[in-house]
């Protein structure tokens, strides 16, 4: 019986990943010395892994901005507009990713969207009809040579080539992807070549639109690619993640490939489907202990479950986690401040791998002390759960009607007393919510948090920033205010930290993109509002002006979907907490004089079930959620939400019944592609589409915002149209947002005097 991992956070326990980019980024240290920040990184969680038993360890988990990226740099897929006169560096990932490196121009960066129903956020590759690949770069191979000259075993691990074209996009013309895939698998071959030249035993090649219902071109693409593949002289363990590859049983169980992966967290009933299938000598890798959540695994009732298994396989068993641990936070034994008993029933990256071992004790010495002590342990746990049951938020939720999910009117009659209210002009000009997180406010929190300085200090020089942002605003002439979020760590931690039955650690980090990382709460119990979260602020905020100033709330499903948690009752219950907790915060703000509410939902497609069959199940409970905490309101009160990086073809009717007054949404990087299913799906409220792209530090121009706003007004109604950037603003700096907005605003005046 061998361990398994798939992959391993790349951003260090105290995301010193991060901070190194940031100051390579900013001129603070050369590329040298990034390069040798990251050798370290890599050699300590080699070592880790390897102290933890895995034998094989994965190679090209690591990258400098995303995975995918590196993948599309390595087989030569790079943009035109980001090839330069030298070869590919590790400055052209940059420039595509974020459109800006300290070397080369400066140019548009690529897309960037959700990895499968992940918050990781990849780069999407851009593929031209006469595309070719070769390798191009050559980070993965050194990294290889990297480890062994450890003394380590490498394993490396890449997405594979169907999953590649899937996530892919055409451009410059409308083409089938699958077109180039036998290009594509040559160029696979020249990499399983590189490596077996570089002595590599084992190779993993990710395949997860395997948990698709993919159509059968796609399915034909799977079998092509791999008998292709297994011509080469490596063994290759194809790994699936993120669902049940079940209903494509006879495609992979036909496949030459040396060894599964199967994701028996999501789906543990696939494992006796494939058990009668596999091949005398294919190895099965188990994915049992899950890479998506921080609950420490039932270790014990994994042991019964795959104790037969066990004994059949033997050595071709790979106990392994569900799927890379990139989405788990690092290490657990730096968190100093958790509760005991809650700290019981956490495991990060680095003790899932413990977890490994003591289920592999547990199968190999049953009777023992040791396996003993790991049984009352889970034991333990569970007691640690039942206790945390809240009745009252229980009661609250039975008692819940249909009229509590609805509006008092239709949205006509609510577009008609809002503008009655506000008398916004045409094209009304706004922000998503935050502004620039400064190194001084940063600073200011941390110093709180040690106690270094006072509450009421703490709050004082807040109010200072918020009364700046809004004069800022002021200056700039922006319709619709926003009080800046100084106060706020993170959208979805700020409210974790005031909400009952959520806890939050230190450094629970998780990548999202690029250098940015979050922090999700733990949601371990029943949730509850027990005060008011943001009016003191929003109150503040709009005492400073007679515009309007949204009041910023985060919704029920984004807080659920980007938290970790709870697994001992459904999502859907949980959503609906969470729901009545903002429907609370919400009413408080109406009723301080807060006319418009903005109550973000970037999450909403991200939770969609992988196979379109379960879907609306999903739909159905996430659009009541939002509902439910937008509907405690009069007509008046303007409810405004957020979406961003997603696709909104399928899940437009979704949106639709979600019935916002107004949606802003993510558009620049699409040049208002994404606004083509709101207009086919005549979509009857008002939207903000984009008009420029907040990740990248480039300042957009008044004619490539103009050129947007009459792109986006080619589609829909003027009159339905709101103007504002892609996301919220915390991320930049002054010197780049305040620019930028000048602009938005000039183009926004000069479209309106073209429009009378």
């Amino acid at each position: 019986m061998q361990l398994n991992n798939l992959g391993f956070p790349r951003i260090g326990r105290q995301r010193e990943l991060k901070f190194a980019l940031e100051k390579y980024w900013r001129g603070e240290i050369n590329q040298a010395q990034l390069i040798d920040i990251s050798r370290e990184l890599r050699q300590t969680h080699w070592r880790w892994q390897a102290d933890a038993g895995v034998t094989l360890l994965p190679v090209g988990d690591f990258a400098f901005y995303d995975q995918v990226l590196t993948l599309s740099a390595t087989l030569d897929v790079i943009p035109k507009r980001h090839r330069g006169e030298t070869p590919t560096d590790l400055d052209t990932l940059f420039r595509i990713g974020r459109g800006r490196a300290p070397s080369g121009k400066d140019a548009p960066a690529a897309e960037m969207t959700k990895f499968f129903n992940t918050n990781y956020h990849y780069i999407v590759p851009e593929l031209t009809e006469d595309q070719r690949f070769d390798i191009g770069y050559q980070q993965l191979f050194d990294e290889v040579s990297e480890a062994q000259r450890l003394g380590y075993q490498p394993k490396p691990v890449l997405l594979g080539p169907v999953s590649f074209l899937y996530l892919s996009k055409a451009v410059e013309s409308e083409f089938d992807k699958l077109s180039l895939l036998p290009r594509l698998i040559e160029a696979y071959q020249k990499l399983l070549q590189r490596f077996v030249s570089q002595g590599v035993e084992w190779v993993q090649l990710d395949e997860p639109v395997l948990a698709l219902e993919l159509e059968g071109d796609w399915q034909a693409a799977i079998s092509q690619a791999y008998r292709e593949l297994a011509r080469s002289n490596v063994r290759i363990l194809l790994a699936s993640y993120y669902g049940s590859i079940a209903h494509h049983h006879h495609l992979v169980a036909d496949l030459p490939v040396a060894g599964l992966h199967l994701d028996l967290v999501t789906a543990p009933e696939q494992l006796q489907t494939f058990l009668p299938s596999l091949g005398a000598e294919q190895v099965l890798s188990a994915g049992v202990i899950n890479g998506r959540n921080v609950w420490a695994a039932e270790l014990d009732e994994l042991a019964e479950g795959l104790s037969s298994v066990a004994g059949d396989l033997k050595q071709r068993l790979w106990l392994s986690p569900s799927c890379s641990l990139l989405h788990s936070p690092v290490d657990l034994e730096i968190e100093t401040n958790l509760a005991p008993e809650l700290k019981l029933q956490l495991s990060f990256a680095k003790q899932k791998l413990a977890e490994l071992t003591k289920l592999k004790l547990l199968l190999t010495e049953p009777n023992s002390a040791e396996a003993n002590a790991i049984v009352l342990e889970c034991q333990a746990r569970r007691d640690a759960r039942a206790e945390a049951a809240n009745q009252q938020v229980i009661a609250r939720v039975e008692a819940l009607t249909e009229r509590d999910y609805q509006r008092d009117d239709a949205f006509p009659v609510r577009q008609a007393a809002q503008r009655a209210r506000y008398r916004l002009p045409l094209l009304p000009t706004t922000t998503i919510g935050s502004f620039p997180q400064t190194p001084a406010i940063r600073g200011l929190r941390s110093r709180w948090r040690k106690g270094e300085i006072s509450l009421e200090h703490y709050n004082q020089q807040l109010r200072q920033v918020t009364k700046d942002t809004i004069e800022r605003q002021l200056k700039l002439d922006i319709d619709v205010l926003v009080h800046g979020e100084a106060e706020r760590n993170d959208m979805v931690e700020y409210f974790g930290e005031q909400l009952e039955g959520v806890g939050f650690t230190q450094f629970g980090w998780v990548q999202s993109y690029g250098s940015r990382c979050v922090k999700p709460p733990l949601i371990y119990g029943d949730v509850s509002r027990p005060t008011a979260m943001t009016v003191k602020w929003a109150e503040f905020a709009q005492s400073l002006t007679e515009k309007p100033v949204k009041g910023m709330l985060t919704g029920p499903v984004t807080i659920l979907h980007w938290s970790f948690a709870r697994e001992d009752i459904s999502r859907e219950q949980i959503a609906t907490q969470i729901a009545l907790a903002i429907r609370d915060e919400v009413v408080e703000l109406q009723d301080a004089g807060i006319g418009i509410i903005q109550i973000d939902e970037p999450a909403f497609r991200e939770g969609l079930p992988l196979k379109k069959s379960d879907w609306q199940h999903y739909l159905n409970w996430a659009v009541n959620g939002f509902k439910l905490s937008a509907a405690g309101v009069n007509n008046e009160t303007q409810i405004h939400t957020h979406m961003c990086y997603s696709e909104f073809n399928e899940t437009i009717a979704a949106i639709g019944a979600m019935d916002a007054d107004v949606i802003t949404i993510e558009t620049s990087r699409s040049r208002m592609e994404l606004l083509n299913a709101f207009e086919d799906f005549n979509y009857p409220n008002e939207i903000g589409p984009g008009v420029y792209d907040i990740h990248s530090p480039n300042t957009p121009t008044v004619e490539e915002i103009l050129d947007l706003m009459q792109k986006a007004a080619t589609k829909l109604p003027v009159e339905q149209l709101w103007v504002n950037p892609d996301c919220g603003l915390k991320t930049r700096t002054w010197d780049e947002v305040e620019p930028a907005l000048v602009n938005l605003v000039e183009a926004t005046k000069q479209l309106r005097r073209t429009l009378g």
